[in-house]
């Protein structure tokens, strides 16, 4: 593997396969169009290199762009060879690894370069939810290849890549000094499209090669593997981990591999792959513990992604909730209920095996959206200190008992009385059990061996819906 910042379009290819395992395709294609004296410039592969390798031994296809060919600029053929890329990909049922760098569309080439843009876009449509695509930026991806980040399932970054529709300088009353609205600090702390970012190409490409090997090669395959791990190994202090859900996702995973995905957006939700006895399984946990306690907005808007991403490709989903409401500001309200509304989708939709932990508290309509009973969990687990219901009890107290509280002699003891009642009546994981919302409840140090049994028991789950179309959000 190179130790150099920065790779060629062919070096990168070379360093994400395993080795000697590449095999071109198109290699003899050059631009077609005479426009601008064209025919006077020599243009190898049309600025991109395609053809199929595989990685740990699963097969996949890759296209990746040579910015020193007109800049990496998309042209007619420079799309339609990606295009192709795309239709074998889509008969044989493997992956679509894009590593971009681009100067835009090649305005040379004009509408014949925009069709084929074009004609590239529905290829990566009808590709969705059929096969994982996976796109890295190592320098421009600008106008229309935006677009095409955007579609990918997963999309990684450099620091030093720019990933915008608009340049920063186009912006009104903006410029790159004043906020560079395309740099990879800035897109993936304020959109939910970056997935991470690298400080070097070679460590962005390992970490797809991870990736690559937790995700099924298309949506009627099973990501499964064989298990080193204890499956019966107990996690000691795990309770105390409670509020810092990454830290739960790692320890109880296999070999406590977990590929964290959107880290920088939505801090108060984690979401990843991890694996349970060698199966691939996404993850959703709560994050309060440098993030919040409560579900803001993004971290919506990434879980419901996220969800449906699993749901299309067959992968069991588990939850890890602590959370006691949805965040509250004039600017969370414009878009949270929206937010929250795709999330609530996401799980109810989805028809793979759902599991659910409670490690902390469960309140209000944030738990509800969080893979509750209600919305077809297969199973709740929640620890012993775990909270389950419609609001904090303190809070509760203060509405229901405040006739009692306000005649109490005592009224700070009085309210801590009803309280400890609503808690035990109504909150406690022992009531939510009651009332068949939780399923058992299991020590914080057993959850690794229960959550496995249970998606175990779930493996041939067979769920039917109606046949429908809906408007998405």
């Amino acid at each position: 593997m190179s130790d150099k910042l920065t790779l060629s379009a062919s070096e990168r290819i070379n360093t994400l396969l395993d080795d000697a395992s590449f095999v071109e395709i198109g290699s003899g294609v050059t631009a077609r169009s005479t426009d601008f004296n064209l025919n006077k410039t020599e243009t190898p592969g049309d600025g991109v290199v395609t053809g199929y390798g595989v990685i740990n031994g699963k097969l996949v296809y890759v296209y990746s762009q040579d910015a020193s060919v007109l800049g990496g600029s998309v042209g007619e053929m420079h799309a339609k060879k990606i295009s192709a890329l795309y239709t074998l990909a889509m008969k044989v049922g493997a992956p679509v690894i894009g590593l971009i760098d681009c100067a835009g569309l090649r305005l040379s080439e004009a509408t014949d370069a925009l069709e084929a843009f074009g004609h590239l876009f529905k290829k990566s449509t009808l590709a969705s939810g059929l096969v994982p695509q996976i796109t890295a930026v190592f320098g421009n991806c600008g106008g229309g290849a935006g677009i095409l980040a955007s579609l990918s399932d997963f999309t990684f970054m450099t620091k030093s890549a720019k990933l915008f529709v608009n340049s920063p300088n186009a912006l009104a009353e903006n410029y790159e000094e004043k906020c560079d609205t395309s740099s990879a600090e800035y897109v993936s702390a304020s959109s939910p499209l970056v997935d991470g970012v690298y400080d070097d190409d070679a460590t962005l490409l390992s970490d797809i090669r991870n990736l690559v090997s937790l995700l099924p090669s298309n949506n009627e395959e099973e990501a499964l593997t064989s298990c080193t791990d204890n499956l019966n190994r107990t996690i000691p202090n795990l309770g105390t981990m409670a509020d810092d859900g990454r830290a739960v996702v790692q320890n109880i995973a296999d070999d406590n591999l977990f590929v964290e995905t959107k880290k920088e957006f939505g801090k108060d939700v984690v979401i990843g792959l991890i694996r349970l006895n060698g199966a691939t399984v996404g993850v959703v946990a709560n994050q309060v513990s440098g993030g919040a306690d409560r579900l803001s907005t993004a971290g919506a808007t990434k879980a419901s992604a996220f969800v449906s991403f699993c749901d299309s490709f067959g992968i069991p989903v588990l939850t890890l909730t602590n959370v006691k409401g949805f965040a509250a500001t004039i600017e969370e309200e414009k878009t949270i209920a929206r937010e929250a509304g795709k999330l609530t989708m996401a799980f109810a939709d989805a028809t793979v095996p759902k599991v659910n932990v409670v490690t902390g508290s469960a309140l209000g309509s944030a738990y509800i959206v969080m893979n509750s009973k209600a919305l077809g969990a297969d199973i709740v687990f929640a620890w012993p200190d775990a909270e389950v219901g419609a609001m904090d009890p303190v809070a509760a107290a203060k509405i229901i008992a405040s006739e009692e509280i306000a005649s109490s002699a005592d009224k700070v003891q009085a309210e801590k009385d009803a309280a400890a009642r609503l808690r035990a009546d109504q909150t406690s994981a022992s009531a939510a059990a009651r009332r068949g919302l939780v399923d058992d409840i299991i020590e914080p140090d057993a959850t690794r061996k229960r959550v496995i049994a249970a998606f175990e028991m779930l493996a041939t789950k067979n769920e039917d819906r109606p046949i429908k179309k809906h408007i998405a959000f």
